[in-house]
């Protein structure tokens, strides 16, 4: 069993095509195996728990579909993956992908930034599309038509607001590490990717905190009786390495991203 729990996490994703509704499309995958779980706000398979893959979908601007994580399923039994797993979606081109690596970790970015803007937004500023409902799926890329989706709420003044063309949107970071971490440390690791993602953005030149759908992954393999590091603050040894790597890799995909 000890063996099982001391399994490190692929920490290269595999970069794959697929064909659909005629687009040549891309993914990334990472086949962790047993013994990994992962935090993620990831649209499937989101939360912390035991994951035996991680998934990032590229799809085609206006993305159609109502069921992101149903189709990220689909996708993934194409693979030929079975048993809990983490799914994203963009619209950027995800074989465009950037990677940072750090005293044994490894963040992957897929970065499209062509819709973006500050977290803290004043909400008569918010326009339909970046209201909460699909348009703000994390991993999801967004759409303009999304306003209209049925469920979504609704303000008079959304009759007024222009449509914008689709530009593509999302930053996937997808973490992967060699020691185990504590619940609690697992969390602070997404948070500490999503400073240094900020940071990044900012030493890029981008007037902006990211896009409303980005997504993180933290994988680690599972703790054993010592409960896993616990800490992964950007000062702690593990989360200053999580911060480095995704620092290298957003600003790098930042730099051409659209």
């Amino acid at each position: 069993m000890s063996s099982v729990r001391l399994r490190q996490p692929a920490q290269r994703g595999e970069l794959r095509d697929r064909h659909e509704d005629g687009h040549r499309l891309h993914h990334l995958l990472w086949r962790l195996g047993p013994g990994v779980r992962v935090c993620s706000s990831a649209v499937l398979g989101g939360g912390i728990g035991p994951r035996a893959w991680i998934l990032n979908a590229q799809v085609p601007g206006g993305y159609p579909r109502l069921d992101p994580d149903r189709h990220l399923a689909e996708i993934a039994a194409a693979e030929g993956l079975t048993g809990p797993g983490a799914g994203l979606m963009t619209a950027a081109d995800v074989a465009a992908y950037t990677t940072g690596h750090d005293g044994g970790v490894t963040a992957t970015v897929t970065a499209g930034l062509g819709v973006r803007g500050w977290a803290a937004a004043p909400d008569t500023a918010t326009r339909a599309p970046d209201r909460p409902g699909t348009a703000e799926v994390p991993g999801l890329p967004r759409r303009p038509e999304d306003a209209e989706v049925p469920g979504s709420p609704c303000r008079p003044e959304d009759a007024e607001a222009p449509a914008s063309p689709f530009r593509p949107g999302t930053v996937n970071i997808v973490v992967t590490l060699p020691v185990a971490l504590s619940d609690a440390a697992l969390v602070n690791a997404v948070a500490t990717a999503t400073e240094a993602k900020v940071q990044a953005l900012l030493d890029a030149g981008l007037d902006c905190s990211g896009t409303p759908t980005d997504a993180v992954c933290v994988a680690a393999p599972e703790p054993g009786q010592d409960g896993g590091e616990p800490f992964a603050g950007p000062r702690s040894t593990w989360g200053a390495r999580i911060a480095r790597a995704v620092h290298t890799a957003v600003l790098a995909g930042a730099r051409t991203a659209p």
